[in-house]
């Protein structure tokens, strides 16, 4: 099953990329992580652990987070937004973008992060017409909406789910891709589910997307500033994320390598996470596995990038 990218991607280079993906002789197959996509991620968590606390500063149960990107949902196709759309979001508080983030994939849709890129090049780069800066008056708003959304479109792993432009590149991302990592993430951590965990990463990145937003919900993690029982961040915290990746056999073992066309971790320390692989040279780093990205928007960049049945980026 080859990924299906952009339309306009050829199928030579759809074909370059599926093999960057696999690792080994282990294809990237859906039934390789236990959900059979974002949407049903929330749904069995809140089945599974509904009264638990996942946001103690919020007091927000699995059961309250569930209802509110159902009315979330609702919300944003009451903005217009259909299945298979693309949103560019915006906002600075992370607890909105996540019931955000989760909406717009409930729905069927999906996210753009823009990073420093102007909105109007991201349009431009992404076709994308609809724009929302998620609020405390917006929120108000749809917390007193219907929580009974029924999705008529169920996006399978393989479909698009977030475009990043850190690197300024769109970099395409699909639902399996995040969560792939996530699960690979989730592997190497050794803290059970329950835990508390405190996040310390703006939310405008991939890094915050696997670590602040999907984690602590695939993981069954408890958000808690106050009293954490470890913390992620750029520095001085438990886990501290890199991303200079040119020194990665030299991470220790507090380190996470940070790779954005990995889908966010690449390492934990100077180690592979599961389903990965890497070779790094003087001049650039080599890797394939399941959490490479789909590809970037732009076609000529991924002629660049794409050879060898490898994802081959210059430091």
């Amino acid at each position: 099953m080859i990924i299906e990218l952009i339309s306009n991607m050829n199928s030579n280079m759809k074909k370059k990329i599926y093999q960057a993906q696999c690792i080994g002789n282990v294809e990237p197959i859906e039934y390789m992580i236990p959900y059979p996509s974002m949407r049903s991620l929330i749904e069995g968590q809140n089945i599974k652990y509904s009264k638990q606390i996942i946001i103690e500063d919020l007091s927000i149960t699995n059961f309250d987070f569930y209802n509110l990107v159902q009315k979330t949902a609702t919300w944003l196709l009451s903005k217009g937004l259909k299945p298979k759309d693309r949103l560019i979001i915006k906002g600075e508080d992370p607890f909105f973008k996540t019931i955000l983030l989760f909406g717009v994939w409930h729905l069927g849709a999906s996210a753009i992060l823009p990073g420093e890129v102007p909105t109007e090049v991201v349009k431009s780069k992404t076709t994308a017409s609809n724009e929302i800066s998620i609020n405390k008056s917006q929120f108000e708003i749809i917390s007193k909406l219907t929580n009974n959304f029924i999705p008529t479109y169920k996006p399978l792993l393989n479909e698009e789910a977030l475009i990043i432009f850190e690197k300024g590149s769109g970099i395409i991302l699909s639902h399996y891709n995040l969560l792939v990592n996530v699960n690979s993430i989730q592997k190497l951590l050794p803290y059970p589910s329950q835990s508390r965990i405190s996040i310390k990463l703006p939310c405008d990145s991939i890094s915050w997307v696997i670590f602040g937003s999907i984690l602590p919900i695939y993981s069954s993690y408890i958000i808690d500033n106050s009293a954490p029982d470890f913390t992620i961040g750029l520095k001085n915290c438990n886990l501290n994320l890199r991303f200079d990746l040119k020194n990665l056999l030299t991470f220790s073992d507090t380190d996470i390598g940070i790779c954005p066309e990995n889908s966010g971790c690449i390492s934990f320390g100077n180690s592979p996470i599961h389903l990965t692989n890497y070779i790094i040279s003087e001049k650039k780093l080599e890797i394939t596995g399941h959490s490479v990205m789909m590809g970037y928007l732009n076609e000529i960049t991924n002629e660049k990038s794409f050879y060898n049945k490898t994802l081959n980026l210059d430091f």
